[in-house]
């Protein structure tokens, strides 16, 4: 049996006047008149109806306008009161319940996206504070030794300590540079240059660019066996390639010597295909991996900083590929070493 709360509050005020109506009227209907039992019938039910309808709208129908207004947030105008006077009366309990709920599950996962956002933003903010005031006082410190009398007069001394504030400005440089790439790239202001290209031959190009990287730790670079037949992507070119720089040299930086940097294509489907740039270095810890496409994010705060870097190589890349609509992921083990995979279209959408 449907509960009142499946009908409207109209509804509620018809069908209470009309009980009432029947216990009142039923007395003259049997003791008095048939026909004057019919007539106080109808008088006592629609003299009920319409107080039992005023009280709703008073008391009840009232407040629950309120809550739409509250819900809606905004001032009723002529379509809201158009709205409040002849269609929400209609809304059963249910559906007003229903309502609510929705708004409250909207509030909440706002609120809960609001905090995700607000500990983001606090995180960034030091991150940032920290990588810029790291240089800036490195400078500092480098300028204050130019000043003292005897370091002037050592002209290799000198020379030495300029090329240390040339390196910590270089840096800075780099860091505000990747900070407003990244900006352009979220605002969508950037316009990528989509064109086809082969994806091995990129990875060939970016592996022979960056040789001095690997020769030093004698890290060899190879394009996986059964990987070598050439597949065309539709891309920005230059993006790809930064893509790609960034996760070799990522793969570089924390490969172990005498290793190996290995470049993998799969064919996913007509539509898509898989890179991934695969190392066997010291690997990232399982809970650090969600986290690592984070801007200036660091799993090794003080290991990171003796290799260098602006810190946001992997959320530049993150960036690029969601630019271009495509994603990219992580898989990595301590002391084993880490993968990552990117996709790429292989038609012109």
């Amino acid at each position: 049996m449907l509960g009142t709360k499946n009908f409207s509050p109209n509804q509620i005020s018809l069908f209470t006047a009309i009980f009432i109506a029947i216990f009142t009227s039923l007395p003259v209907f049997i003791l008095v008149n048939w026909k004057i039992g019919i007539l106080a019938f109808l008088v006592i039910s629609l003299l009920c109806y319409f107080l039992i309808k005023q009280v709703f709208e008073r008391f009840i129908y009232r407040k629950i306008k309120l809550i739409y207004k509250i819900i809606n947030n905004t001032k009723a105008g002529k379509k809201e009161e158009m709205y409040y006077q002849y269609i929400l009366p209609q809304k059963s309990m249910t559906e007003v319940s229903q309502d609510v709920m929705s708004w409250a599950e909207k509030r909440k996962a706002e609120i809960e996206s609001l905090k995700v956002v607000d500990n983001f933003r606090r995180d960034f903010m030091q991150n940032l504070s920290h990588e810029i005031k790291t240089p800036i006082f490195a400078i500092q410190g480098y300028v204050d030794m130019l000043l003292e009398d005897d370091v002037l007069d050592d002209e290799e001394e000198a020379r030495r300590l300029l090329k240390k504030v040339h390196k910590n400005i270089e840096r800075m440089t780099h860091i505000l540079s990747d900070i407003d790439e990244i900006e352009h790239l979220e605002n969508g202001t950037q316009n990528l240059n989509i064109s086809k290209f082969v994806i091995q031959e990129l990875i060939f190009e970016t592996f022979d660019s960056l040789s001095i990287q690997t020769v030093k730790k004698n890290i060899q670079t190879i394009l996986k066996k059964g990987c070598e037949y050439p597949i065309a992507v539709y891309a920005d070119k230059e993006k790809i390639r930064q893509v790609l720089i960034n996760l070799v040299i990522n793969a570089a930086k924390y490969g172990k010597e005498n290793g190996h940097i290995v470049a993998s294509v799969y064919k996913l489907d007509e539509e898509r295909v898989l890179v991934e740039i695969s190392d066997d270095g010291i690997g990232i810890a399982e809970d650090h991996v969600p986290r690592v496409f984070e801007r200036f994010y660091r799993t090794d705060k003080a290991r990171t900083r003796k290799v260098g870097g602006s810190g946001l190589g992997l959320a530049i890349c993150k960036h690029i590929l969601e630019a271009h609509g495509e994603s990219i992921h992580l898989r990595s083990k301590l002391g084993v070493g880490s993968t990552f995979g990117f996709t790429l279209p292989t038609t012109n959408k």
